[in-house]
């Protein structure tokens, strides 16, 4: 008789005894599901897997698809090896990076002396879905490491062969397509003909694979223009060519080599250049008497306009900082969600005719009292501090709504300078595999909020679909508005934030929701060596999570 196991179903709500040694494809047939997009992975006990996955044990089960997070990269990771694979039948010997998240797609290079075409990319997306309707297998395969390297090797993917030899592993997982062997660090889907949609168009001097809309799955994600910020991802890009690292594999190798301190020191001076020429561009124009500074969670733009500060005062310019959060509304005037609870990420939870009358005074060269947010309360009070605008002086106001038209609209535009600043991770995990910008300020937080908020890891893991829910309408659509953007991420913070991090994401219990993702991070985070912190300067950006400040918060 067949040895069965019990798993329970998150899909189904109800037990079910099934085959011992089946995987979770064949489960998902046993169990009749239908999914509408089918599925692309599922949480075994709280941790994502591919449908490869075998079940020895009793298990809990829960069937994702793209509309998923975790199953949306499954999907996503698929579409990267089909792509490099329809790079390899047509164009041997040239080689693939996927490099940043931007208008809502993936920007690649191919590394050519040809360059990319229009006709070139039509002949790579007219393979890629071949392939597809080819319905070919992503085969799963384990192996001892030195036999994952040698074929790397034979297929120049050098950037995976430096990142496997730095991990020191006895084995290694990887996935082959065809003729076509590829390492990613998540799960790929069973076969090609899963993926049902996707496009590919030139954008820059790259293509762009565009992916279905998570939120609308029938349809692409909508392209929106970005050309600012490509540029900022370009431009860092370029400089992580020069100092010859651009993946982990390349960053543990020059920290085993001991070049730690180099990189510090580079990084720090390369943003501290960045701020000094946004306070020079600043100076230059006389005009300006506020600076907006915006950027989502965790990227460090408090940190960013006190150094930006520091600058305008060396240009002989003295800031003087305006809190936006003194500027709510009072709470019993404050906009609610669908829940029926306070948004207080709503522009309308700010007193917009009073910030802008009191802007307006000040630049006129009037005095203002600005209010003071008491919290406890929930009430807008007088603060008793007098604020006037002296010949030299300018205001820096930095929050969530800062490039918000609306927040600042009868201001004079003149009057404004724009600053978006976010931690854009430019370091690639290697060719084919990026580190999306979300994770850096997801660790970046997770540190803070258990150093000074007393939060655990998994508090604020919970926290984070709300926080993104919020950046993606109230921060996002309007970076674009900014005249310089800065990214505040730093080529070697991974390594600096991991002692602090790992053991924080350890703590998150197995039967938490949250723990598929502190699991996610944990394997991410384990590809990268760490490095000590005791060489970052105290001005560093860094700083303002990993604690040792100069600067008073």
């Amino acid at each position: 008789m067949k040895k069965e196991i019990t798993i329970r179903c998150a899909n189904t709500g109800q037990s079910h005894r099934v085959p011992l040694g089946c995987n979770l494809e064949e489960v998902y047939e046993l169990l009749d599901l239908h999914l509408p997009h089918g599925a692309t992975s599922a949480k075994v006990n709280h941790k994502v897997e591919g449908l490869h996955f075998t079940l020895f044990m009793n298990k809990d089960i829960e069937f994702l698809d793209i509309t998923n997070s975790s199953g949306l990269r499954t999907y996503t990771r698929s579409l990267f090896f089909v792509l490099y694979k329809a790079l390899r039948d047509l164009f041997p010997g040239t080689r693939l990076r996927i490099d940043t998240p931007v208008s809502n797609g993936y920007y690649c290079r191919l590394l050519s002396e040809n360059g990319v075409t229009p006709e070139v990319v039509e002949q790579l997306k007219r393979q890629m879905q071949k392939i597809i309707d080819d319905d070919l297998p992503f085969h799963r395969i384990t192996c001892p490491t030195e036999e994952a390297i040698r074929r790397f090797k034979e297929d120049g993917l050098d950037s995976k062969v430096k990142l496997l030899q730095s991990l020191g592993s006895l084995y290694t997982t990887y996935y082959t397509l065809g003729d076509t062997a590829d390492y990613f660090y998540g799960s790929l889907l069973i076969r090609t003909s899963q993926l049902y949609l996707f496009d590919l168009i030139p954008y820059g001097d790259g293509l762009l694979l565009r992916i279905p809309d998570p939120a609308n799955p029938d349809r692409l994600r909508p392209l929106t223009k970005q050309t600012k910020m490509f540029e900022v991802f370009r431009e860092q890009h370029r400089r992580n060519e020069i100092l010859t690292v651009t993946t982990v594999g390349d960053l543990n190798y020059a920290c085993a080599n001991g070049h730690t301190n180099d990189l510090i020191h580079i990084s720090e001076a390369l943003q501290e250049k960045k701020i000094s020429a946004i306070a020079d561009t600043i100076t230059s124009r006389p005009d300006v008497k506020v600076v907006l500074i915006a950027g989502p969670s965790s990227s460090g733009k408090t940190t960013f306009a006190k150094r930006l500060s520091v600058q305008l005062a060396v240009c002989g310019i003295r800031p003087m900082a305006i809190s936006t959060d003194d500027y709510f509304v009072d709470r019993v005037r404050t906009p609610r969600d669908e829940k029926g609870e306070y948004d207080f990420e709503h522009i309308e939870a700010m007193d917009i005719e009073l910030l802008t009358s009191q802007l307006n005074a000040l630049i006129a060269g009037e005095e203002v009292e600005p209010p003071r947010y008491d919290f406890l309360t929930g009430k807008s009070v007088p603060s008793g501090r007098k604020l006037k605008l002296q010949e030299n002086d300018i205001l820096i106001l930095e929050g969530i709504h800062a490039l918000n038209p609306r927040l600042t609209e009868g201001v004079d535009d003149r009057h404004k300078f724009r600053i978006y600043a976010s931690a854009l991770t430019t370091l690639l995990l290697d060719d084919h595999n990026y580190i999306p910008t979300t994770d850096n300020r997801l660790l970046r937080r997770i540190v803070r909020d258990h150093k000074y908020r007393a939060r655990s890891a998994q508090e604020t893991i919970a926290q984070w679909p709300s926080v993104r829910r919020g950046e993606e309408r109230w921060i996002f659509p309007f970076q674009e508005n900014a005249d310089v953007m800065v990214n505040t991420a730093l080529l070697f913070e991974l390594a600096a934030l991991r002692e602090q991090a790992l053991p924080l994401l350890e703590e998150v219990p197995e039967n938490a929701e949250e723990y598929s993702e502190a699991y996610r991070l944990r394997k991410f985070l384990s590809y990268v060596k760490p490095i000590p912190i005791l060489g970052l300067p105290p001005t560093s950006l860094l700083r303002e999570f990993l604690g040792g400040s100069s600067f008073n918060y």
